[in-house]
């Protein structure tokens, strides 16, 4: 007899998983709780290396069901999506995707419209990383600075220079200016670097 499992993933802890798991009962699917799996950790991981996915799948068997509301909640990687979905058709496990109008992604329909999808989403996600290098690029060359603000105002840089010339400790300086070690590192590299 076939079980159905449900997997939600959002990527921040101001996100909730909530909205994904009315989607599934609103489709009609009544999961029981103890094969509902949920966590906050970033698409960009793969599915395999995701602590909850990997219990769930650890608990599915032949025949099972998986319903996840968006393919991006299996993964942001066309490769890696594909390949989780591979494995778990190799157990006979079918994945259906509500937003995909509850398709199986394991029948022949279902991976060709993921293979379209996904080959759209990494499209799409390549056009973002032109524009925003392109981006930077215009920024830069208008002179603009880019990156983190600095934790340091000019008199604490030369203060801790300072002091780390003296012979103060990363430790003695960072706590006398009231930042991280690492700041003052950098606030190190930085001087090398103008030099």
């Amino acid at each position: 007899m076939s079980r159905t499992f449900a997997y939600c993933r959002v990527s921040t802890i101001e996100q909730t998983t909530e909205n994904q798991i009315g989607e599934i009962s609103a489709a009609g699917f009544q999961i029981e709780p103890r094969r509902t799996f949920c966590e906050t950790i970033s698409g960009s991981v793969p599915a395999m290396e995701r602590p909850e996915f990997r219990r769930m799948i650890d608990r599915m068997d032949w025949d099972d069901v998986l319903i996840v509301t968006k393919l991006d909640r299996l993964g942001r990687n066309a490769m890696d999506v594909r390949s989780t979905v591979e494995l778990l058709a190799k157990e006979n496990v079918r994945v259906h995707c509500l937003a995909l109008g509850g398709v199986d992604l394991t029948s022949a329909a279902g991976k060709m419209t993921m293979s379209v999808i996904s080959a759209v989403a990494e499209f799409e996600r390549d056009l973002l990383v032109e524009r925003t290098q392109a981006g930077l690029r215009r920024a830069k060359a208008e002179g603009k600075k880019l990156g983190r603000p600095r934790a340091l105002t000019k008199l604490q840089h030369e203060e801790a220079l300072t002091m780390r010339q003296a012979g103060a400790s990363l430790a003695e300086v960072a706590a006398h200016v009231g930042v991280s070690r690492s700041a003052i590192q950098r606030a190190e590299r930085r001087a090398l670097d103008d030099s």
